[in-house]
Order: structure tokens, then sequence, then C-alpha cells
């Protein structure tokens, strides 16, 4: 079975050609690939993507930040979806990234599919604005690569679900991709590459906005991109828009809370816990 479209077959070749385009990507180093495998092979993974809201053993997030649902591991791959998750964990496909990229550390994949895998937004959902976790739960390496197939056949514009890069003081989107079937975007993570699908999914009840994601990882990376601390999912708000990745009422809540510590506590503990709620 061939994998990938035919006029890829070069992958070595194809990421010289592309690494200038890639490595110049406003706002932060990516690119975009359409037609990048083999359609029927694609045709054949989509069929296999389950309603994940069916699914006990899936990651259900619910809240202000994001609405959205992912597999865990590879519990509900199906068999070509293995075939081609386990090719792009692969040496060719690597190769091709640490080409494209010019990242000079070693590039691993994840054959755990910590946050990756499956992917599925039903209407209404979304993804607001962040910058990712930066180390593997399991192996405890440095994130450096986002890797995104879309599954969705025939997706309007007015369906939304765009895929958004924004510069790093979150004035604008430099980049909104539509999640077309077939189409991968690539793009390097560090903790000020903002991207998400921040505005609610607008597309028919009877339909998703599929994708399916892959990391990779380096151990180690340059002393220019490390975050002062590790860290988990960072959500940021856009500018201009108030209580973008902030739940209102969270905020009164520890202004209350914040109140009741300064009127209950001497002023010594008072100050303690400001610091702590800062």
């Amino acid at each position: 079975m061939n994998i990938l479209n035919s006029r890829f077959n070069g992958l070595k070749q194809l990421a010289v050609d592309l690494k200038s385009e890639y490595q110049s990507g406003d706002p932060f180093p990516n690119i975009v690939i359409d037609d990048f495998f083999d359609e029927a092979v694609l045709d054949q993974m989509l069929a296999e993507f389950p309603d994940l809201s069916a699914k006990k053993q899936v990651n259900k997030f619910d809240g202000y930040n994001e609405k959205k649902l992912s597999t865990i591991g590879e519990t509900y791959f199906g068999d070509v979806t293995k075939l081609v998750s386990h090719y792009l964990n692969s040496q060719p496909f690597l190769e091709f990234l640490q080409e494209l990229t010019g990242i000079k550390e070693v590039l691993i994949s994840d054959p755990y599919f910590d946050g990756g895998g499956y992917h599925e937004i039903k209407p209404g959902g979304f993804l607001k604005v962040h910058a990712d976790f930066n180390k593997n739960n399991y192996t405890q390496l440095d994130r450096r690569i986002n890797v995104l197939v879309y599954l969705n056949k025939d997706w309007q514009e007015s369906y939304g679900g765009h895929f958004e890069l924004w510069n790093e003081d979150m004035t604008k989107a430099s980049k909104k991709i539509l999640p077309l079937f077939n189409r991968m975007a690539i793009f390097s993570t560090t903790s000020t590459s903002y991207h998400g699908h921040p505005d609610p999914l607008t597309c028919p009840a009877d339909r998703s906005r599929k994708s399916f994601a892959l990391y990779y990882y380096s151990n180690g990376r340059p002393a220019s991109e490390l975050p002062k601390d590790d860290h988990l999912t960072l959500f940021v708000g856009r500018a201009g828009v108030k209580d973008d990745t902030t739940d209102p009422q969270f905020r009164t809540f520890k202004s209350r809370f914040k109140t009741a510590v300064r009127l209950l506590t001497p002023p010594i503990v008072f100050d303690a816990a400001k610091r702590i709620l800062k």
C-alpha cells in the first residue's frame, strides 16, 4: 500500500525544496502541505474514525478554554490508521522533518501518542489559543514539532474550525488554515508558538472537525527556547477579547477568596497568600 501521494515519494528532496518556506514561516516556523497522502489511504483512515463522544476511554475536555475529544494511545485506531501513524513515526518521516525544520537535535517520535492521535471537535466546540505542554509525560523529552492531518471532506469556509497561528503579542492571527481533507500542517512548538481554534465550530449538527495529531521531541533544545519553568498547556487571551481565557466566575471567586483571606488573617500571612494567588 502506498501511503503517500506518488509525487511525494522523494521525501528528502521535498524537505530540501520546502525548508526555506518552513523556516521563514510567520509567525513561527510552519508549513501547510496539501494532498500529501494517497487519497484512497486517507479515505480508509476517515472511515475508521470513531465517534469519540460514544467512546469511554477518551479524553473529554469540556472547560472554559476547550471543548474537544481525543484518543488515549492507540486504543481506537483502525488497521489503516495504525499503518499511517507508524509510518509517520518512522525513520524516513523523521529524517524528512529533521531536514525540513533545520532542528539540530535528533528528533524522536512518540509511540505513546501523549496528547496525540484522533482529535474531534463537535459543533459549538473550540480550542482557545495556547502554547503546548513542553515535556512528554512518559519520556520527559522536549516537545519540538506538531504534525496535524485533517480529515474533513467537503468542508465549507462557513463551518469555521480554522487552525490559527497567532503572533507573540496576541494582536492578530498571522495565519488561518481551513481544516480540509488531506491537508497537513507542520509547525515548531515553543512556549510562545501560540495557536488554536478559538471560535466555536459552526458546522452542521451531523458533522464534526476531525484531525490526527502527532508530536515529535528531542533530548534538549536551544537555550533561546528554554522556558522559565516546565509547563502544561498555556492558554493565552486574544488582545481586545474580554475574558477570552479566564472564566469570569473564577475571577469573581478568586477576588472573594482574597478578600476573605485579607479580613481573616494577619497582614504577614495575607501577603504570602497574595503572592500565591497572584
